[in-house]
């Protein structure tokens, strides 16, 4: 039973993967013609209005909370991620871009260390050593082109997603995933309606349904991510997450015929791997506390 449910989870959190590499082709399509500021802002918005049902049959004493600091804090944090990983996706190859913001994972224990003071073992600092050697290796910099500033933007989002993912364990011990999630649509809209009005490019009807497929899919990938962690514990599931890169480079190779240098595979490789020993390690620290 507890097999079934592995593979249950995992193959949800993949689906998962899939729909957050769509949101990403979107993203990468739509930047074209709107800026990503509106992006931002119609990601937010049209995710807000997914809870309208849920209030109508709830009222507003279901998102009452006493922890209304923390969840601004953590939008704070979760805004300016959304705009590096949005920028990111817009703007980079499309597998540099996933395996980009597959290094979170990195983050967390150091984020943790300091604000928790989470124990880091000697085999997670090496692991999150290796995973920053890969990233070194598919950025490639020792060749004729500097490091993209779009990649380093990408991997500040990261840290911030880590951070907020931080936020999100302390606030998950006494409000509920849909209160959490609630408070972070609507304070990310409010947050990114100034820029996206600074910003704004009318949308044509084309433009304007791409963006709610867009906003469709990033919806579908936390709904499949936050379904498939019922299934099996996350440190069993997390590896899976790392589907995205894959699913990434298929795509981006199909749509833009982006190909993925041996380089940047060797890369790939470590930062994949050295992300799996951090949570794998993680969930074991977890399993002995």
């Amino acid at each position: 039973m507890a097999r079934q449910g592995l593979y249950t989870g995992a193959a949800l959190i993949l689906l998962s993967e899939l729909a957050l590499v769509l949101t990403g082709v979107m993203i990468h399509t739509l930047v074209q013609h709107v800026p990503t500021e509106v992006l931002v802002l119609a990601r937010n918005a049209i995710g807000l209005t997914f809870f309208i049902p849920w209030l109508l049959r709830n009222g507003a004493i279901a998102i009452v909370s006493q922890r209304l600091p923390l969840h601004l804090v953590r939008s704070l944090v979760g805004i300016v991620a959304m705009y590096c990983l949005f920028y990111s996706w817009g703007h980079l190859p499309l597998a540099q871009a996933a395996v980009l913001k597959q290094t979170a994972p990195f983050f967390i224990p150091i984020v943790g260390f300091f604000w928790l003071k989470e124990r880091i073992t000697l085999w997670t600092v090496i692991a999150i050593v290796i995973g920053f050697i890969g990233v070194w290796v598919i950025l490639n910099p020792n060749s004729q082109t500097d490091v993209p500033w779009v990649a380093l933007l990408a991997i500040f989002g990261a840290s911030l997603g880590a951070t907020a993912k931080v936020v999100v364990r302390k606030l998950s011990l006494t409000e509920s995933s849909i209160v959490i999630v609630f408070y972070f649509s609507l304070f990310n809209t409010l947050f990114s309606l100034v820029p996206a009005v600074l910003a704004w490019t009318t949308p044509s009807l084309w433009v304007l349904a791409g963006m709610v497929v867009m906003a469709g899919f990033a919806t579908l990938a936390q709904l499949l991510l936050s379904k498939g962690y019922r299934y099996a514990p996350a440190g069993q599931l997390g590896p899976f997450t790392y589907g995205s890169v894959i699913f990434a480079s298929l795509l981006g190779w199909l749509l833009w015929d982006e190909l993925v240098t041996s380089e940047a595979m060797i890369g790939m490789v470590l930062v994949v791997g050295s992300g799996m020993l951090v949570m794998l390690g993680a969930a074991k620290a977890a399993g002995k506390s």
